[in-house]
């Protein structure tokens, strides 16, 4: 266990020194487009679509600061729509067909993946720079086909499922962290 600590603690050290120029630069774009009437969709599977709705439940309730909520839809929730997508068009164009419905110039998407190569999520990506949105990928090392497809790409220096995933839920946190006192600062 202390092992295992010890390697996400050297593994979170050293993704959030490559990623923390390009984080605050997000940062300060989501602000933007929250401000310019955007929303965030995020989406991921498995337990990155448990991050997703983490995600979306610190910027539609609160993540440390009072403050207007925030939009944002993880595409992960309505089981109505996943299933009836995945049994119409199928799996892979689960995300990609709400993004096309919700998304819009503007906008940021943030897609999940630990291996990046996940194929419902880099369709949803591809789709949301078709609408204009701001394509975001928070992923493993080397960033998979993710890395051809994204406008900033976040990508945990691991191949290890359970070190991403710890280090994907600390990034959302300084993420969420960031966007909230930013935009408290530009609202004041």
């Amino acid at each position: 266990m202390l092992a295992d600590a010890g390697e996400t603690a050297s593994i979170l050290k050293s993704f959030f020194e490559s990623s923390a120029e390009g984080t605050v630069g997000l940062a300060g774009d989501t602000v933007e487009a929250l401000l310019s009437g955007g929303k965030v969709l995020v989406f991921g599977n498995g337990g990155s679509a448990a991050d997703a709705q983490h995600l979306e439940a610190e910027f539609t309730g609160r993540f440390l600061l009072e403050r207007t909520p925030f939009p944002a839809i993880a595409l992960t929730t309505n089981t109505s729509s996943l299933t009836a997508i995945a049994n119409d068009y199928g799996y892979d164009r689960v995300f990609e067909r709400q993004v096309n419905a919700f998304a819009a110039k503007g906008d940021v998407a943030l897609g999940i993946s630990t291996s990046g190569n996940s194929e419902s999520v880099i369709r949803a990506l591809l789709a949301a720079k078709e609408k204009g949105a701001l394509a975001v990928g928070l992923t493993g090392e080397g960033g998979g086909r993710m890395a051809e497809v994204c406008d900033n790409l976040f990508a945990v220096p691991s191949k290890k499922t359970p070190r991403i995933q710890e280090c994907h839920i600390a990034w959302i946190h300084a993420y969420c962290d960031l966007v909230e006192r930013l935009f408290v600062e530009r609202t004041k």
